[in-house]
């Protein structure tokens, strides 16, 4: 083809794992957290509490400090008050809670999921009793969710219902302290995982006024959004402080005040948003814990699933952690001079190889017009016909470089949207600077390979057969 591989780079011994997805070894704050923890453990106010079965909302000194670092990073209309907070085990933990209570596996007609979407989400979807059929994929747009393709297939969705005399639910009895929705909306607006996009504010508007219409609960994974940077590539101080608040409103944010907001009159209170967020991608993901925000009637309802009440907040030790590293101002210190440069250099430094490396190959990227960008991820299309499972197999078989080959985040049997296999998703948080590169010359040697081989008669291009060989990892 005559396209010219990059120089072949030194054998190492560790795989270059472009696809985990965790945050940085060397940007942990372990002193923060060990400041913190010697401060709780050493005060008998705090320690006796911490140490014992927490309230089923949550340590509420934590709640107090969330709500007041998310009232002053999103700046919306009115501070966000306490009692719109539940304290979680993390996102993924609450997500299973938030199935448990507020879904019924027949009356709630389908789980809409935005793909390509984070794929370790399907197993929590089914252990709830939403399997094959009942999840449902939606396709992405530029603008973040193909919004007219969500409502038609809702609308058939609830007329299959009517035939069916969904009319009810049939596994949950009816609770005050809760109500079943009809579907399930779960995406990630800002910086998704994988595909990296950003949700337009139009395209968050309508997707909240769909969700009042046809009954649906929001489910936004929240947890990128601190992670910003300028896409010009400026990582001064100067233009990283002015990222500082949030470039969009959440959905929860939009639910609160669109039309009357989500307590309006006639509404149920119970609203048609959530934001799970977590401190997994800030923190550590070892610290476990999260928090969900909604109306105050649906953070109560997410404090009395079973699991929870029985046992109490969970990560009630390390919410009191969390709490003074948020009311002494050092996480937000750690955020804004530590993580935000650190990972938008590590993003520069990444989308200049590609840039180097990949685009002149066919490859390409979204919303490359975008001003703000962020989180920890880039999705990649490969060049027309290349297959991202070979091509995953191929770097980590030739090149030891590790990548995330598109269709393990296609939603299980939900065939009418996918093609995924054209698009690799890469992560520039995990290795370090110097790895991010070499990671992408060998995946540029792979494609160069694949694709001379294919004018040669090979077959490296062309339908997938089988699994990538690629070990999924934990994400969140």
């Amino acid at each position: 083809m005559g396209n010219a591989p990059p120089p072949e780079a030194a054998p190492t011994q560790e795989p270059i794992n472009l696809m985990r997805g965790w945050p940085s070894r060397t940007l942990l704050p372990a002193a923060l957290i060990r400041n913190a923890a010697n401060q709780a453990l050493s005060s008998p106010s705090i320690s006796a509490d911490a140490l014992l079965y927490g309230p089923d909302h949550g340590y509420p000194p934590c709640r107090e400090a969330v709500a007041h670092w998310l009232t002053t990073f999103y700046t919306p209309k009115s501070p966000i008050a306490s009692s719109r907070i539940c304290i979680t085990g993390g996102a993924s933990q609450n997500l299973g809670s938030l199935l448990a209570v507020y879904t019924d596996p027949t009356y709630t007609r389908t789980i809409w999921i935005v793909a390509p979407a984070y794929m370790l989400a399907f197993r929590v979807f089914e252990d709830a009793g939403f399997g094959r059929g009942k999840m449902r994929a939606v396709p992405e747009d530029e603008e973040g969710v193909d919004l007219g393709f969500l409502e038609r297939e809702m609308r058939k969705s609830e007329e299959e219902a009517a035939k069916k005399g969904w009319a009810r639910p049939q596994y949950k009895p009816e609770r005050k302290r809760a109500k079943v929705y009809k579907h399930i909306i779960y995406c990630v607006p800002t910086f998704a995982n994988p595909s990296s996009r950003t949700m337009s504010l139009e395209h968050r508007t309508q997707l909240v006024k769909i969700a009042r219409a046809y009954d649906a609960l929001l489910i936004a994974d929240d947890v990128y959004d601190c992670l910003q940077w300028p896409a010009d590539a400026k990582t001064d101080k100067q233009s990283l402080a002015a990222m500082t608040t949030a470039h969009l409103p959440r959905l929860v944010d939009i639910d609160r005040t669109l039309l009357g907001g989500a307590e309006r009159y006639g509404a149920d209170w119970f609203g048609n948003a959530c934001s799970n967020g977590s401190f997994s991608k800030i923190v550590g993901p070892g610290v476990r814990v999260g928090w969900v925000e909604g109306t105050g009637k649906f953070a109560d309802g997410v404090s009395q699933c079973g699991t929870t009440a029985s046992g109490g907040a969970p990560s009630q030790l390390t919410s009191t952690y969390i709490t003074l590293l948020l009311t002494s101002g050092a996480l937000e210190n750690h955020i804004q001079f530590i993580l935000r440069p650190a990972y938008a250099l590590r993003y520069r430094i990444l989308v200049n190889a590609i840039e180097q490396h990949l685009l002149p190959l066919g490859f390409s990227l979204p919303q490359p017009d975008r001003k703000v960008v962020g989180g920890y991820f880039v999705w990649l299309a490969l060049p027309t016909g290349l297959s991202a499972e070979r091509l995953a197999q191929r770097c980590k078989d030739d090149e030891n470089v590790v990548v995330a080959p598109g269709t393990i985040f296609e939603v299980p049997g939900d065939e009418k949207v996918g093609g995924f296999d054209g698009h690799v998703r890469l992560c520039f948080a995990w290795e370090e600077e110097g790895l991010l590169e070499i990671g992408v010359q060998g995946i540029a040697r792979a494609a160069v390979r694949m694709m001379d081989e294919r004018v040669g008669g090979g077959e490296a291009f062309g339908a997938r057969e089988g699994g990538s060989g690629v070990c999924m990892d934990v994400y969140k």
